[in-house]
């Protein structure tokens, strides 16, 4: 019976850690834009629009991902999965130092937001790779009794970036004043995200390529065409199931982590500093979450997992929503049990890996998994915003009827065995 061993710790250990800081590196933008929008715009543009460029320059990244994804994963199919896990992270660390030293608009004028905006592209780019790379690059290490655990250990890694970069934009908001912020402090995240990537980057130089992709080496059983046009043609059917799972995740992680908070102070008049620590505390559970869902699919099979956990994660958002209306004194314990259900995206990559070949696996996973969150990560907020006024629960049940696809999908694979048979049964 194949166990973890000391030198799969170790790869988990510098992978979530690697993953946690890029993901810190790519959203520490958000919690700063307000500043970054005053310092790299005109001072008499209005603020509307110059908020809307900034968080303009913040979606770029996004649209830069599946692009980034898909060239990476096909180097990746080729010559290594470790070469383009440390150009993944080296792409972000770089970028976000870079953007810590950018001059301002007042120093450069219109290049500042120029520059701003390539090395966002970059940071996109890297992101692309960084996630599929990072699931492929873990699953193919470790034993197969353990694939799950693994791909949730390193999702609780890359959503532990996300509460990094809050509790540091909260620190630095207490440490410095306003103006201190709006003159250098601001600055600070990025300078400290881009020197721990960068040593993210060298600690990942002692990990080795997958014994998957050297025994395909050794073979000489690499990919003969393009390994896209491999993946398009021959396994559609894994991309379907995959970007209908990354829909699902982009659901759960969007709705309920990342717009829950300004929507409850909308909707329920929760104060902001409360919605915030709440939102900190859904996101360590959120963490927990998908390292026990992880292992429970190990142990009682990955579509069982995902069938109850989406029931649950629908149950208690459903809940969520309808207990701030009359009991918003209850939004930690219910916000940390409803972050914990999110936590059955542990679940998803160790479908998704396996759902393809490890020929194509990286190309495969990356270009479903990249294309689905830009389409579904983009519209989100935006079908969520505009069903607002027409349902007041319409997070949860936007949330709920996700998890009912998701329901649906673990029904399927359990049913027909899609899955490997050691994580289905």
């Amino acid at each position: 019976m194949s166990t973890l061993g000391r030198n799969d710790y170790r790869t988990l250990a510098l992978s979530a850690l690697g993953g946690a800081l890029e993901f810190y590196d790519f959203i520490i933008f958000v919690f700063f834009a307000l500043v970054i929008g005053k310092l790299f715009f005109p001072p008499d543009m209005p603020d509307w629009l110059r908020q809307a460029q900034t968080f303009g320059i913040f979606a770029a990244g996004y649209l830069a991902r599946p692009l980034g994804g898909i060239v990476m994963a096909h180097f990746g199919d080729l010559l290594g999965r470790k070469r383009i896990f440390m150009l993944s992270i080296f792409l972000m660390a770089v970028p976000t130092l870079l953007i810590g030293l950018l001059p301002t608009y007042a120093d450069i004028g219109i290049y500042a937001p120029l520059l701003l905006l390539l090395l966002r592209l970059l940071q996109g780019a890297a992101i692309g790779g960084e996630v599929p790379g990072a699931w492929v690059f873990v699953y193919e290490h470790v034993p197969k009794r353990h694939a799950c655990l693994a791909c949730g250990t390193l999702t609780a890694g890359l959503t532990g970036g996300i509460l990094l970069g809050s509790l540091v934009a909260t620190a630095i908001n207490r440490l410095y004043l306003p103006m201190e912020i709006l003159g250098y402090a601001w600055r600070v995240p990025f300078v400290i995200g881009g020197i721990f990537g960068l040593v993210s980057l060298w600690l990942r130089n002692f990990l080795h390529e997958t014994p998957v992709f050297k025994e395909m080496q050794q073979r000489q059983a690499l990919c003969a065409e393009l390994p896209l046009k491999t993946v398009v043609r021959s396994h559609r059917f894994a991309v379907v199931l995959t970007m209908l799972l990354t829909w699902l995740l982009s659901a759960a992680i969007i709705v309920m982590i990342l717009m829950t908070p300004t929507l409850v102070q909308k909707l329920y008049a929760i104060p902001a500093a409360t919605a915030l620590q709440a939102n900190s505390l859904a996101t360590l559970f959120l963490s927990l979450g998908c390292v026990i869902f992880g292992a429970l699919a190990d142990r009682y099979g990955s579509a069982r997992v995902l069938l109850f956990g989406c029931a649950l994660l629908g149950m208690t958002s459903a809940l969520f929503y309808q207990q701030m209306a009359s009991a918003p004194q209850h939004i930690y314990e219910l916000y940390a049990l409803c972050g914990f259900f999110v936590g059955v995206i542990g679940v998803v990559p160790g479908i998704a890996v396996q759902a393809f070949p490890a020929v194509v696996r990286f190309s495969g996973l990356s270009f479903s998994y990249n294309l689905a969150y830009a389409v579904f990560g983009g519209l989100t907020p935006v079908m969520v915003s505009m069903l607002l006024p027409l349902d007041a629960l319409a997070p949860a049940h936007y949330v709920v009827t996700l998890c009912a696809l998701g329901v649906i999908i673990g029904i399927y694979l359990w049913r027909t065995e899609v899955t490997h048979p050691a994580l289905t049964s």
